[in-house]
Order: structure tokens, then sequence, then C-alpha cells
């Protein structure tokens, strides 16, 4: 029997396409415990905020709540209906802090990877009605980590509940004395407290698991070596792909190329139609290499770079030509254009003398060889 292919370990890192392909199956990086934490902490905040305003009204139904007469309270039908009147009054009550709730619980689900819906994520699937498949679930690794997880977070959260509650215990005695409506009052300041304790460890809880999530998150994206190469023929399989991938390569070198163009020496141009920037550094460079090179849009471009950093601009056509189109970006210029170009850096070096010493020098007129002629086109005249 023939061996088999052992299976590939996935080792690399998921690509955008690997991440946008999970996102449209729903599988997006997202943290429970982040989520309870945002609305745990900004229900209680909103409580603090609004409760001058919702304190009184809560208050006086809480206190309404209390008192009953003898007849309601032998008519199990008017406890009902009383029953469903409070609570409606109560939620109307507490609809600005249930709005901001729900809000926030929008905001944390959202807040790590924005807002993904997917039908492929609740479309029904086989798997997820096969009794083994859900065996394997609920026993797997995986569940037993987040069993593990909840234990540690009731545990955490009832050990600081409770030692707030032992604490304070002779403060909980006094709500049943004295006025009825400071005692709600004292209550609620006692509750909400409490609760802004726990919504730090709630918060220090998603502190940790935002992480963790993050790093599962692209754990279970990872990919094999075969499937980026796979993933990479595909997309070079595209003409459109193709096409896009060239013209960003071609923005990004342009952008790089004229970022160089303040460090030239000087600018040969056509003058409209082709600009050539040069650089030469006498000290460890045999010829001027060219820095930058355009032509049509471009070659304004590095002109207007050019004069904005005080480079030299320097019209010669026949030379700006023969250079663009005999140089790539970041070459030395030919052999054949050496004198050419030497004259031209030699009057932008003399340049500087000559300012200093109050005298003028002659412009050149670099000859290029007659085989180095180029039209606007690239093409040799006959």
């Amino acid at each position: 029997m023939a061996e088999e292919t052992p299976k590939e370990e996935k080792t690399e890192p998921p690509t955008s396409r690997r991440i946008e392909k999970a996102r449209e199956d729903g599988q997006v990086l997202r943290s429970q415990d982040m989520t309870i934490a945002v609305v745990t902490i900004g229900f209680i905040a909103a409580l603090y905020s609004l409760g001058f305003f919702l304190g009184p009204s809560f208050v006086a139904l809480f206190s309404e709540s209390l008192h009953f007469s003898i007849d309601s309270i032998n008519d199990q039908s008017a406890m009902v209906v009383r029953l469903a009147t409070l609570m409606g009054e109560g939620y109307l009550i507490l609809s600005p802090v249930l709005a901001i709730s729900i809000l926030l619980a929008i905001f944390g689900a959202t807040a790590l990877d924005g807002f993904v819906f997917s039908w492929k994520a609740i479309e029904p699937k086989a798997s997820k009605i096969n009794p083994i498949s859900g065996l394997a679930r609920i026993f797997g690794l995986k569940a037993v980590v987040e069993l593990v997880k909840s234990i540690l977070k009731f545990s955490l959260v009832a050990s600081i509940a409770g030692m707030y509650l032992y604490t304070n215990y002779d403060q909980i005695l006094l709500f049943s004395r004295g006025d009825i409506s400071s005692n709600i009052y004292d209550a609620i300041s006692f509750v909400l407290f409490g609760a802004l304790i726990v919504s730090t460890a709630l918060a220090v809880i998603a502190a940790i698991d935002v992480p963790y999530q993050r790093f599962e998150f692209i754990r279970r994206l990872k990919m094999t070596k075969q499937e980026i190469k796979d993933e990479f023929k595909e997309i070079e399989g595209h003409p459109e792909v193709r096409q896009k991938i060239k013209e960003k390569q071609k923005e990004m070198a342009e952008r790089r190329m004229l970022q160089d163009v303040p460090e030239a020496d000087v600018v040969i141009t056509n003058p409209q139609h082709f600009a050539v920037a040069l650089s030469y550094d006498q000290d460890s460079e045999a010829a001027p290499k060219v820095l930058a090179k355009g032509k049509g849009l471009i070659a304004l471009r590095i002109k207007e770079i050019a004069k904005e950093n005080q480079v030299l601009v320097f019209e010669a056509p026949l030379l700006a030509r023969a250079i663009y189109f005999t140089t790539e970006l970041g070459h030395y210029i030919p052999q054949a254009l050496f004198l050419a170009v030497a004259q031209v850096i030699a009057y932008v070096f003399g340049l500087e003398i000559a300012k200093e010493e109050g005298t003028t020098l002659r412009r050149p007129k670099p000859k290029v060889p007659k085989e180095l002629w180029f039209d606007e086109y690239g093409r040799r005249p006959n």
C-alpha cells in the first residue's frame, strides 16, 4: 500500500483574502466578554448620569408597588393587571437606559471587526444537527477551555460580589429601618456601587479576552504554504487582478521615485514632455545616477518638486529623451552620454562657486551622439 502524504501543518498567517472569505462565511473577531463589559459599564454609567431625572419616578413607582388594598389582594385578576401596569411603567422609566444599553451592545459586538451579516452563518448545515459532530463540539478541547474560562470568570465575579456584600453587611441591615423613600435611594446607590466594582472586574476580564480571541481568530484561519501558493495562483489567473496589481506597483514605484527628487543635483527636461532627475557623488560614484524619470504629468510633477526644493531644472530636450529611453530608474547613465551629462553637472556645481564669487557662467549646450537621438515616442530618426 502506498504511503499517505502527511498533512501539511498550517503555519502561515492568513492572507487578507482568506480573512475576507471568513467574513463572508460569518467568521469574525468577537469577544463576548468585551460586549458584556461595555454594556454593564455603560448601563451603570447611564443610571448614574440619568439617576437625577429617573430617581424620583422610580422611587415613587417602587413605593406604589408596596401599597396594596385588601380588595386587590383578594382579586387575582386585579393583581395581574396591577403587576403588568407597574412593569410597563418601570420599562417606560428605564427606556432611555435600556436604549443606551442596546446601542452599547451593538457597539461592543461590532467594535473589533465591524458589522457583518452573512447568510452562510445562519443557513442550515448537516454538521450542525449531526449528533456525532455535536458531541465533538461539546466534549472537544475548545469546549473544555470555554468551560474552564466560564468557571474562572464566574468565580472571580462571585468572589468580588460576595466580598462586597460581606463587608457591607451592617449597612444592608439598615435598609429595613427608617423612611422607605430614603432607604430606596440608599439601596439603589449601594447596588450601583457594587455593580460598578463588579464591572471593573468584567473590564479586566475583557482586556484579557480580547487579545486571546484575536490570537484564536488568527490561529483558526492559518494557512499552509501550499494554500498560500494556490491562492496566489488563483489571484494571478484573473486579468483584472493582474492589472490592478501592476497599477498598484506602478503607483508605489512612482511615489518612491518622487520622494527621491529632492536629493537630485539636477533635473534635465524636454522641457514639456520629459524630465529626468540625476544625482552624482564624485567621491563614491563613477557616473551620474537616475533618481527619477517620467513623461507627461509625471514629468511636470518632477519639475514642481525640483523647484520646491531648489533643485536646478536644466532644459536639454535631446539629452532628456536620450537618458529617459536608455537608462532604467536607479541605474547609471550609459558611457555614451558621459560627456553631455558631465557638462551639465559641471555647470550645476559651478553655479554655486560663481554665485559666491559674483561671476556668471555660460550655459552649456550638451551634445548627444546621433545614435542616441529619440523622438517623444522613443523612435530613432532615419
